[in-house]
Protein backbone atom coordinates (compact mmCIF):
# COMPACT_ATOMS: atom_id res chain seq x y z
CA UNK A 1 0.00 0.00 0.00
CA UNK A 2 0.93 3.12 -0.40
CA UNK A 3 -0.17 7.28 -0.71
CA UNK A 4 -2.30 8.67 -3.20
CA UNK A 5 -1.24 11.30 -5.26
CA UNK A 6 -1.81 13.69 -3.20
CA UNK A 7 -1.47 11.69 0.36
CA UNK A 8 -4.88 13.20 1.24
CA UNK A 9 -8.57 13.26 1.55
CA UNK A 10 -8.17 14.77 -2.28
CA UNK A 11 -7.12 11.45 -3.10
CA UNK A 12 -10.93 9.47 -3.08
CA UNK A 13 -12.91 10.72 -6.24
CA UNK A 14 -15.25 12.87 -5.60
CA UNK A 15 -14.14 14.39 -2.69
CA UNK A 16 -14.01 18.40 -2.36
CA UNK A 17 -12.42 19.94 0.33
CA UNK A 18 -12.63 23.73 1.35
CA UNK A 19 -10.52 25.87 4.31
CA UNK A 20 -11.10 29.36 5.97
CA UNK A 21 -9.72 30.54 9.46
CA UNK A 22 -9.53 33.76 11.12
CA UNK A 23 -6.24 34.66 12.33
CA UNK A 24 -7.05 37.48 14.61
CA UNK A 25 -9.55 35.32 16.14
CA UNK A 26 -7.55 31.95 15.89
CA UNK A 27 -10.59 29.88 14.87
CA UNK A 28 -11.72 28.39 11.75
CA UNK A 29 -13.98 25.82 9.28
CA UNK A 30 -13.32 23.09 7.35
CA UNK A 31 -15.78 21.89 4.77
CA UNK A 32 -15.88 18.45 3.23
CA UNK A 33 -17.87 17.90 0.14
CA UNK A 34 -18.73 15.29 -1.95
CA UNK A 35 -20.03 15.65 -5.58
CA UNK A 36 -22.56 13.62 -5.11
CA UNK A 37 -24.77 12.58 -1.58
CA UNK A 38 -22.69 9.25 -0.28
CA UNK A 39 -23.43 6.97 2.60
CA UNK A 40 -21.89 8.44 5.79
CA UNK A 41 -21.22 6.60 9.47
CA UNK A 42 -20.02 8.17 12.27
CA UNK A 43 -18.21 6.80 15.69
CA UNK A 44 -17.73 8.92 18.87
CA UNK A 45 -15.66 8.01 21.65
CA UNK A 46 -14.57 11.25 23.58
CA UNK A 47 -16.84 11.98 26.78
CA UNK A 48 -17.65 15.43 25.29
CA UNK A 49 -18.30 15.87 21.81
CA UNK A 50 -19.98 18.68 20.31
CA UNK A 51 -22.28 17.77 17.04
CA UNK A 52 -24.81 18.32 14.92
CA UNK A 53 -27.44 15.36 13.23
CA UNK A 54 -25.02 12.22 13.82
CA UNK A 55 -27.67 10.45 15.36
CA UNK A 56 -29.27 10.36 11.58
CA UNK A 57 -25.77 8.65 11.04
CA UNK A 58 -26.76 5.50 13.27
CA UNK A 59 -26.66 2.45 11.36
CA UNK A 60 -30.99 2.17 12.08
CA UNK A 61 -31.69 5.75 10.52
CA UNK A 62 -33.57 5.77 7.64
CA UNK A 63 -31.76 8.35 5.44
CA UNK A 64 -28.05 7.05 4.92
CA UNK A 65 -26.94 9.77 2.76
CA UNK A 66 -25.38 13.10 3.28
CA UNK A 67 -24.49 16.03 1.59
CA UNK A 68 -21.65 17.54 3.39
CA UNK A 69 -19.43 17.26 6.63
CA UNK A 70 -17.74 20.13 8.35
CA UNK A 71 -15.70 20.62 11.34
CA UNK A 72 -15.29 23.87 13.11
CA UNK A 73 -13.59 25.54 15.90
CA UNK A 74 -15.95 27.57 18.42
CA UNK A 75 -17.02 24.65 20.77
CA UNK A 76 -21.38 24.92 20.86
CA UNK A 77 -20.93 28.44 18.54
CA UNK A 78 -19.18 26.35 16.12
CA UNK A 79 -22.05 24.46 15.18
CA UNK A 80 -23.56 27.37 13.35
CA UNK A 81 -21.35 26.86 10.68
CA UNK A 82 -23.54 23.64 9.17
CA UNK A 83 -26.86 25.73 9.16
CA UNK A 84 -24.85 28.26 6.67
CA UNK A 85 -23.66 25.40 4.32
CA UNK A 86 -27.00 23.44 4.26
CA UNK A 87 -28.77 27.01 3.18
CA UNK A 88 -26.34 27.70 0.68
CA UNK A 89 -26.64 23.89 -0.54
CA UNK A 90 -30.29 24.50 -0.53
CA UNK A 91 -30.43 27.53 -2.36
CA UNK A 92 -28.25 25.90 -5.18
CA UNK A 93 -30.85 22.76 -5.53
CA UNK A 94 -28.47 20.48 -3.41
CA UNK A 95 -30.09 18.02 -0.97
CA UNK A 96 -32.94 15.54 -0.16
CA UNK A 97 -36.01 15.84 -2.17
CA UNK A 98 -38.64 15.27 0.58
CA UNK A 99 -42.03 16.37 -0.75
CA UNK A 100 -40.77 18.95 -3.33
CA UNK A 101 -38.64 20.53 -0.13
CA UNK A 102 -35.10 20.25 -0.37
CA UNK A 103 -33.45 19.59 3.20
CA UNK A 104 -29.82 19.48 2.69
CA UNK A 105 -28.08 16.86 5.07
CA UNK A 106 -24.63 18.53 6.79
CA UNK A 107 -23.49 16.57 10.05
CA UNK A 108 -20.92 18.53 12.00
CA UNK A 109 -18.72 18.28 14.92
CA UNK A 110 -16.60 20.99 16.82
CA UNK A 111 -13.44 21.13 18.94
CA UNK A 112 -12.92 23.76 21.51
CA UNK A 113 -10.61 26.88 20.92
CA UNK A 114 -12.18 29.39 22.76
CA UNK A 115 -9.48 29.50 25.07
CA UNK A 116 -6.65 29.42 22.76
CA UNK A 117 -5.73 33.59 22.89
CA UNK A 118 -7.60 34.52 19.78
CA UNK A 119 -9.70 37.81 20.20
CA UNK A 120 -12.92 36.24 21.14
CA UNK A 121 -14.83 39.84 21.81
CA UNK A 122 -16.96 39.25 18.56
CA UNK A 123 -20.65 40.22 20.57
CA UNK A 124 -23.41 38.37 18.94
CA UNK A 125 -21.76 38.01 15.51
CA UNK A 126 -19.87 34.82 15.58
CA UNK A 127 -17.13 34.15 12.81
CA UNK A 128 -18.64 30.72 11.58
CA UNK A 129 -21.25 31.86 9.50
CA UNK A 130 -18.95 33.97 7.25
CA UNK A 131 -16.07 31.09 7.76
CA UNK A 132 -18.27 28.27 6.49
CA UNK A 133 -19.81 30.36 3.52
CA UNK A 134 -15.80 31.30 2.65
CA UNK A 135 -14.77 27.55 3.27
CA UNK A 136 -17.40 26.60 0.87
CA UNK A 137 -16.84 28.95 -1.84
CA UNK A 138 -13.10 27.76 -1.91
CA UNK A 139 -13.48 23.92 -2.10
CA UNK A 140 -11.10 22.29 -4.13
CA UNK A 141 -10.48 18.96 -5.44
CA UNK A 142 -6.57 19.30 -6.36
CA UNK A 143 -4.94 21.71 -3.19
CA UNK A 144 -5.56 21.24 0.53
CA UNK A 145 -3.94 23.43 2.73
CA UNK A 146 -2.34 21.72 5.76
CA UNK A 147 -1.32 22.99 9.62
CA UNK A 148 -3.22 26.12 10.57
CA UNK A 149 -5.85 26.08 7.60
CA UNK A 150 -9.73 26.22 8.37
CA UNK A 151 -10.52 23.97 11.87
CA UNK A 152 -6.79 23.62 12.33
CA UNK A 153 -6.41 27.21 13.04
CA UNK A 154 -7.08 27.12 16.70
CA UNK A 155 -6.01 23.42 17.51
CA UNK A 156 -3.88 22.96 20.26
CA UNK A 157 -1.96 19.50 20.58
CA UNK A 158 -0.93 19.30 24.26
CA UNK A 159 1.29 21.79 25.04
CA UNK A 160 2.11 22.04 21.22
CA UNK A 161 0.01 23.98 18.26
CA UNK A 162 -2.28 21.72 16.57
CA UNK A 163 -3.94 21.87 13.51
CA UNK A 164 -5.24 20.53 10.26
CA UNK A 165 -3.73 17.05 8.88
CA UNK A 166 -4.48 14.60 6.08
CA UNK A 167 -3.16 11.29 4.60
CA UNK A 168 -4.19 8.70 2.04
CA UNK A 169 -3.71 5.29 0.97
CA UNK A 170 -4.30 2.91 -2.26
CA UNK A 171 -4.36 -1.00 -1.24
CA UNK A 172 -3.37 -3.46 -4.10
CA UNK A 173 -6.90 -3.38 -5.74
CA UNK A 174 -6.73 -0.16 -6.53
CA UNK A 175 -9.04 0.91 -3.43
CA UNK A 176 -8.23 4.57 -2.17
CA UNK A 177 -8.91 5.05 1.61
CA UNK A 178 -7.68 8.56 2.73
CA UNK A 179 -8.21 10.62 6.30
CA UNK A 180 -8.33 14.65 7.07
CA UNK A 181 -7.96 15.03 10.57
CA UNK A 182 -8.26 18.51 13.03
CA UNK A 183 -5.80 17.68 15.77
CA UNK A 184 -6.69 19.43 19.33
CA UNK A 185 -6.21 16.71 21.94
CA UNK A 186 -5.54 16.76 25.71
CA UNK A 187 -2.66 14.13 24.93
CA UNK A 188 0.40 14.45 23.38
CA UNK A 189 0.83 13.90 19.35
CA UNK A 190 5.09 13.78 20.38
CA UNK A 191 6.97 11.75 22.96
CA UNK A 192 7.68 14.18 26.22
CA UNK A 193 11.05 15.14 25.89
CA UNK A 194 11.82 13.90 22.91
CA UNK A 195 11.36 15.08 18.98
CA UNK A 196 9.54 12.02 17.87
CA UNK A 197 5.69 11.53 17.24
CA UNK A 198 4.01 8.31 19.08
CA UNK A 199 2.95 7.75 15.20
CA UNK A 200 6.03 7.06 14.27
CA UNK A 201 6.16 3.36 13.09
CA UNK A 202 3.05 4.13 10.86
CA UNK A 203 5.04 7.30 8.96
CA UNK A 204 5.33 7.20 5.18
CA UNK A 205 7.89 9.10 2.93
CA UNK A 206 8.81 11.38 5.79
CA UNK A 207 5.95 12.67 5.78
CA UNK A 208 6.31 14.08 9.92
CA UNK A 209 10.34 14.34 9.89
CA UNK A 210 11.33 10.61 9.43
CA UNK A 211 12.68 10.50 13.43
CA UNK A 212 12.82 7.60 14.88
CA UNK A 213 12.71 6.94 18.90
CA UNK A 214 15.72 8.02 20.85
CA UNK A 215 17.19 7.68 24.80
CA UNK A 216 15.30 6.40 27.19
CA UNK A 217 13.34 3.21 26.69
CA UNK A 218 9.67 4.08 25.44
CA UNK A 219 8.05 2.15 28.54
CA UNK A 220 10.20 4.64 30.93
CA UNK A 221 7.92 7.60 29.22
CA UNK A 222 4.84 9.17 31.11
CA UNK A 223 2.71 11.54 30.58
CA UNK A 224 1.77 14.71 32.83
CA UNK A 225 -0.52 17.26 32.43
CA UNK A 226 1.72 19.74 33.92
CA UNK A 227 -1.20 22.78 34.41
CA UNK A 228 -2.97 21.67 30.42
CA UNK A 229 -6.80 22.39 30.94
CA UNK A 230 -9.38 19.37 30.38
CA UNK A 231 -12.38 20.44 28.47
CA UNK A 232 -10.10 23.22 25.70
CA UNK A 233 -10.26 20.35 23.67
CA UNK A 234 -11.54 17.55 21.02
CA UNK A 235 -9.82 15.99 18.31
CA UNK A 236 -12.03 14.82 14.85
CA UNK A 237 -11.36 12.75 12.19
CA UNK A 238 -12.83 12.60 8.21
CA UNK A 239 -12.38 9.13 6.39
CA UNK A 240 -13.36 9.05 2.96
CA UNK A 241 -12.78 5.65 0.55
CA UNK A 242 -14.05 5.18 -2.89
CA UNK A 243 -15.24 1.39 -1.82
CA UNK A 244 -19.22 0.47 -1.72
CA UNK A 245 -20.03 0.08 1.54
CA UNK A 246 -23.07 0.03 3.41
CA UNK A 247 -24.05 1.61 6.46
CA UNK A 248 -22.98 -1.05 8.45
CA UNK A 249 -20.08 -1.19 6.88
CA UNK A 250 -19.21 2.19 7.23
CA UNK A 251 -19.88 2.54 11.23
CA UNK A 252 -17.47 -0.82 11.05
CA UNK A 253 -14.72 1.36 9.68
CA UNK A 254 -15.56 4.53 11.52
CA UNK A 255 -14.99 1.96 14.63
CA UNK A 256 -11.70 0.35 13.34
CA UNK A 257 -10.31 3.99 12.53
CA UNK A 258 -10.58 5.23 16.47
CA UNK A 259 -7.33 3.29 17.23
CA UNK A 260 -5.23 5.85 14.39
CA UNK A 261 -6.04 8.06 17.58
CA UNK A 262 -4.60 5.86 20.43
CA UNK A 263 -1.54 5.43 17.93
CA UNK A 264 -0.87 9.31 17.83
CA UNK A 265 -2.53 10.82 21.07
CA UNK A 266 -1.58 9.78 24.54
CA UNK A 267 -3.67 9.58 26.89
CA UNK A 268 -7.11 9.69 24.04
CA UNK A 269 -10.60 9.70 24.80
CA UNK A 270 -10.45 11.55 27.69
CA UNK A 271 -13.60 12.49 29.66
CA UNK A 272 -13.92 15.93 27.86
CA UNK A 273 -12.62 15.21 24.58
CA UNK A 274 -15.31 14.64 22.07
CA UNK A 275 -12.91 12.67 19.33
CA UNK A 276 -14.98 11.66 16.44
CA UNK A 277 -14.45 10.03 12.96
CA UNK A 278 -17.23 10.11 10.52
CA UNK A 279 -17.23 7.93 7.25
CA UNK A 280 -18.03 8.76 3.87
CA UNK A 281 -18.03 5.90 1.33
CA UNK A 282 -18.34 7.02 -2.21
CA UNK A 283 -19.15 3.57 -3.89
CA UNK A 284 -17.35 3.47 -7.10
CA UNK A 285 -15.31 -0.15 -6.13
CA UNK A 286 -17.61 -2.86 -5.07
CA UNK A 287 -15.50 -5.60 -2.27
CA UNK A 288 -14.28 -8.73 -3.27
CA UNK A 289 -15.13 -10.26 0.29
CA UNK A 290 -17.48 -8.37 2.54
CA UNK A 291 -15.80 -9.25 5.49
CA UNK A 292 -12.07 -9.56 4.75
CA UNK A 293 -11.98 -6.68 2.58
CA UNK A 294 -13.61 -4.34 4.75
CA UNK A 295 -11.35 -5.31 7.81
CA UNK A 296 -7.95 -4.52 5.65
CA UNK A 297 -10.09 -1.18 4.97
CA UNK A 298 -10.42 -0.56 8.80
CA UNK A 299 -6.66 -1.10 9.34
CA UNK A 300 -5.82 1.66 6.89
CA UNK A 301 -7.95 3.95 8.01
CA UNK A 302 -6.74 3.93 11.62
CA UNK A 303 -3.04 4.23 9.95
CA UNK A 304 -3.97 7.17 7.61
CA UNK A 305 -6.11 8.68 11.02
CA UNK A 306 -3.10 8.49 13.05
CA UNK A 307 -0.67 9.94 10.46
CA UNK A 308 -3.09 12.80 9.70
CA UNK A 309 -3.72 13.48 13.33
CA UNK A 310 0.61 13.54 13.59
CA UNK A 311 1.21 15.80 10.60
CA UNK A 312 -1.50 18.47 11.34
CA UNK A 313 0.72 19.22 13.95
CA UNK A 314 4.12 18.32 11.98
CA UNK A 315 2.77 21.09 9.77
CA UNK A 316 1.39 23.46 12.02
CA UNK A 317 2.99 27.21 12.68
CA UNK A 318 3.32 28.83 16.14
CA UNK A 319 0.69 31.56 17.36
CA UNK A 320 1.29 33.28 20.38
CA UNK A 321 1.14 30.84 23.47
CA UNK A 322 1.17 27.88 21.72
CA UNK A 323 4.63 27.17 19.94
CA UNK A 324 4.47 24.86 16.35
CA UNK A 325 6.65 21.18 17.10
CA UNK A 326 9.22 22.83 14.23
CA UNK A 327 10.25 25.61 16.63
CA UNK A 328 10.68 23.27 19.58
CA UNK A 329 12.48 20.24 18.44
Amino acid sequence: MKPGRTNSLLDVSGIAVGNAEDEKVLTGVTVILPDRPMIAACDTAGGGPGSRETALLDPESTVKIVHAIVLSGGSALGLDAAGAVANRLRATGRGLDVGGAIVPLVPSAIIFDLLNGGDKAWGEDAPYRRLALTALETVSHDELRLGNAGAGMGAKAGKLKGGLGSASLVDSAGITVAALAIANPLGSVAMPENECFWAWPYERDGEFGGRSPTGRPLADLDFAFNGLQPAQNTTLAVVATDAALDRMQARRIAIMAQDGFARAIRPVHTPLDGDTVFVLAGGERPLADPVIDVARLGMMAADCVARAITRGVYEARSVPGWPAWRDRF
